[in-house]
């Protein structure tokens, strides 16, 4: 069957690329890879300073977990956190936020804008002064763990 051509005075529709080819430094959401690296690595500092408190289990350039040293939930080690890039965030994983809901009542109005959920926390880019906040958080968190004998 022959194909069917179109008139000269149509124009042909071409489907257009996405933007943000791999290579170009930027996301298909338009963030900047250096921007998600650097809300990585900020964030990664905050709970790597409790590292030697509790166990990493990943740490990797787009993954960062850490669990508990001792066999806490049911017969393993137990969830502390993780920092983790997506295609659209970095997020920040606090699950003593979970275990011990009091904890919420610390969270500012302004971290809480970036909650999704009861213990996770989403940026896109650096926020010193947020990133701090979240070292307290977590540093009450860790304190609550230990209170528990989880750790």
């Amino acid at each position: 069957m022959p194909k069917k051509s179109l008139p000269k005075n149509v124009a042909k529709k071409t489907r257009k690329k996405p933007e943000g080819k791999a290579g170009t430094g930027v996301k298909s959401n338009g963030a900047p890879d250096a921007l998600f690296a650097a809300t990585f690595d900020g964030l990664k500092k905050v709970i790597a300073a409790l590292a030697p408190d509790l166990r990493v289990t990943a740490d990797e350039p787009r993954k960062y977990y850490v669990v508990t040293k001792s066999n806490s939930w049911k017969g393993g080690p137990m969830f502390f956190g993780a920092v983790m890039m997506g295609k659209a965030y970095v997020s920040y994983h606090l699950m003593p936020l979970y275990a011990c809901p009091d904890l919420a009542k610390m969270v500012s109005p302004d971290l809480k804008k970036r909650m999704q959920g009861k213990s996770c926390f989403n940026f896109r880019a650096p926020d010193e002064a947020l990133f701090a906040e979240l070292g307290e958080l977590t540093k009450v968190g860790l304190d609550k763990y230990r209170a528990k004998h989880w750790l």
